[in-house]
């Protein structure tokens, strides 16, 4: 069983400043979904390190774990076979998507008990506007605490939760007391919350990005509001006027309850690598297969198809990816990029992937002529 949870919550609700955005941001996520899904369909898996992901002997990966098992080190993203020498006690089980959805489903129908705008983030996350939200009067910290409470005694998982004025903070907040809590940013605290914020919790910024921030002797918020927008964009382009935003919590996003789909793909780990000169063409063929019987349940986008690519990662595990700009797919089309590409870097092949963009926002059939044809991208 769940247990209740606790009355007690981590903030107070107060009065805003002028970085106020007078919106009430909740952004919800569950613990260790798939995970906590298994478990829960399964008691005897309490308090054992679970994990769910691919086979180690086909070279899958970790969807996600439990916190037992990231005691070990174990983590999302890892080699299976890294995660068993890490946890031999690991217990390892399939992902089973249906049943991921299923749950989801019911999570969203919770979500709209509160309000109607929701952006889903993944299966596990969202972000809801409680603005207009009129339950304990108009209390997001009170709302996401109901919301939690719904999810633990329906769903029988765990879900966190960061409360704040924009979707930057609350999906901070929401990894601040993880598992099974939640964190609240209100206006006032903005400020001495964002300047002690590790540069490294924005968005954005991932090793490379943290280490030249360092060796700036940038390692807060507070050092980053030092630099004008003009410094930062000169040393990180575009991104720095993101950085010079996010350092001072400001997000502007509103909360988007319907996105349009930019892409679609599939793709294959093998077992044993693909050598150089070697032609996987049945490899191929079964990827293009899969990837058209994945368009066979988007029949609203086949028509909006404006590109195709190809990913190759290698056995060292660097990644390359080749696309050009088209309407339809082909699988000689495809094949050639592929070819394009492993000679080029004439390598043994641990992952393919074929994949389609498609058109949006106001963009339509008419603009295609005026896209340039391109090969590369990373």
């Amino acid at each position: 069983m769940i247990r209740r949870l606790p009355v007690i919550l981590q903030s107070h609700e107060t009065s805003g400043d002028t970085q106020d955005t007078g919106r009430k941001i909740i952004h919800i996520d569950m613990d260790c979904f798939y995970a906590a899904i298994e478990v829960r369909d399964n008691p005897g898996l309490k308090g054992k390190p679970v994990a769910v992901g691919g086979n180690e002997n086909r070279r899958g990966v970790l969807c996600t774990c439990n916190y037992e098992a990231r005691k070990f080190g174990v983590h999302s993203a890892m080699p299976t076979s890294r995660a068993l020498m890490l946890c031999k006690e690991l217990i390892v089980l399939p992902v089973n998507f249906d049943k991921y959805r299923t749950a989801s489903k019911a999570i969203h129908e919770i979500f709209r008990q509160y309000t109607q705008k929701i952006e889903p983030l993944s299966l596990d996350e969202a972000f809801l506007d409680v603005t207009e939200c009129p339950f304990f009067s108009g209390s997001a910290i009170l709302i996401a605490h109901s919301i939690r409470q719904k999810v633990a005694e329906q769903i029988g998982i765990t879900a966190s939760a960061g409360i704040a004025n924009n979707k930057m903070l609350a999906k901070i907040a929401s990894d601040w007391e993880k598992p099974n809590g939640q964190f609240a940013i209100t206006p006032d605290q903005v400020k001495g919350f964002v300047e002690n914020l590790p540069v490294k919790k924005l968005f954005g910024v991932g090793k490379v990005t943290a280490e030249k921030l360092h060796s700036m002797n940038i390692e807060n918020c507070k050092d980053l509001q030092g630099l004008k927008k003009e410094q930062l964009v000169i040393s990180f382009g575009k991104f720095g006027q993101q950085l010079y935003q996010m350092s001072r919590g400001i997000d502007h996003r509103e909360v988007i309850t319907h996105r349009e789909r930019k892409s679609l793909s599939t793709e294959e780990t093998f077992s044993v690598d693909i050598q150089p000169g070697k032609n996987p063409s049945e490899v191929l063929e079964n990827l293009f297969i899969e990837l058209e019987n994945r368009l066979s349940h988007q029949t609203d986008l086949r028509n909006k198809i404006k590109s195709i690519f190809v990913k190759i990662k290698f056995n060292d595990f660097s990644l390359t990816t080749i696309q050009e700009t088209c309407s339809m797919i082909k699988l000689d089309a495809f094949t050639r990029l592929y070819n394009i590409r492993a000679a080029e870097h004439n390598k043994p092949i641990r992952l393919i992937g074929f994949g389609v963009h498609f058109i949006c926002g106001e963009e339509d059939s008419g603009s295609r002529q005026l896209e340039l044809d391109f090969s590369k991208f990373n």
